[in-house]
């Protein structure tokens, strides 16, 4: 079998079995591989007959992988990115490329560096896709299953996972207008005087902030929480809740008179955002090409020269 005969089938029988396996639903996986219902359906069947198995089952909770899937699955993660660099050798241009990203980060980081991001990427590569999804409990697994391509979240990557530093951060407290502490930088008295919204990232809450308060043997009131830092500073105005953000976050609201920004307790250090990616795609060079572009964008839009 050629070279070009694989890319052109078997890979993209290969890559709708992955996206399938992913979804366990027909219709997702048809709309995240550019088919029509039937036509994926069709693709299954296909690869049914190919693999000897029925990959997939409909059981009470909806399609589950039968054990051989559950392999195939497994296996596909390590084997596709290594099959397209096979296929495509060092060459990547993303003028011409097609294809499909997935990263997880948070509401904060896509509002920070989505804008200069996301015309980056359509112009230079106008015939790729990307799918942005909240970060999450399970990003890092997915990462290291291949569900997802990159990670750009402000905990760091367990060392299974490829981790590189985009910028340095620290908290700050956005209050109301109106709040009762007025000082300049709040205490850690301060902090756990009053309730708190808290986002809800990793582990339902704000996992750096809480480690800090334990190592003090303290615990903050949540009065509220949110999936979102937006969602958390929407609720701010008016009450005596307390939400911890991101410096760069907070100042989006700092020529908003329903506000007030407060330096954070100093037990709460400064912290690195950065991107976890797997090993396996270290030198792909479509992946490599992606890191590079949030680089940069990182460069550009902080003033801060990413790693």
């Amino acid at each position: 079998m050629s070279m070009s005969h694989l890319r052109n089938a078997d890979l993209n029988l290969l890559e709708a079995l992955a996206v399938l396996l992913e979804e366990r639903h027909v219709t997702r996986a048809a709309d995240r591989f550019h088919l029509s219902q039937s036509a994926m359906s069709r693709v299954l069947q296909r690869l049914r007959e190919t693999f000897g198995d029925e990959l997939l089952v409909r059981t009470q909770r909806g399609y589950e992988p039968t054990p051989r899937g559950q392999q195939i699955q497994s296996e596909l993660a390590d084997l596709l990115p290594r099959l397209e660099t096979l296929l495509r050798g060092d060459a990547f241009d993303p003028a011409t490329a097609s294809g499909h990203f997935r990263i997880h980060c948070t509401d904060y980081a896509t509002s920070l560096l989505g804008p200069t991001l996301f015309r980056r990427l359509f112009r230079e590569a106008p015939g790729i896709s990307l799918d942005v999804a909240p970060l999450g409990d399970e990003s890092f697994v997915d990462v290291e299953q291949g569900r997802a391509d990159l990670v750009v979240s402000g905990v760091v990557a367990p060392r299974s996972l490829r981790w590189a530093t985009l910028f340095e951060e620290d908290f700050v407290c956005l209050l109301s207008h109106d709040h009762p502490v007025t000082a300049e930088r709040l205490t850690l008295d301060d902090f756990t005087a009053y309730p708190h919204v808290v986002i809800t990232i990793l582990a339902g809450g704000q996992t750096m902030v809480e480690r800090r308060l334990d190592e003090h043997g303290l615990r903050r009131a949540t009065g509220l929480r949110v999936p979102y830092f937006s969602a958390a500073a929407a609720a701010v105005p008016g009450t005596e809740l307390i939400a911890t953000l991101p410096r760069r976050a907070a100042l989006a609201y700092g020529d908003d008179p329903a506000y007030r920004i407060a330096a954070a307790p100093e037990e709460l250090p400064s912290f690195p955002y950065g991107i976890a990616w797997h090993p396996r795609v270290d030198s792909d060079p479509a992946h490599r090409w992606l890191r590079q572009v949030v680089r940069e964008t990182t460069t550009q839009v902080t003033g801060h020269r990413a790693n």
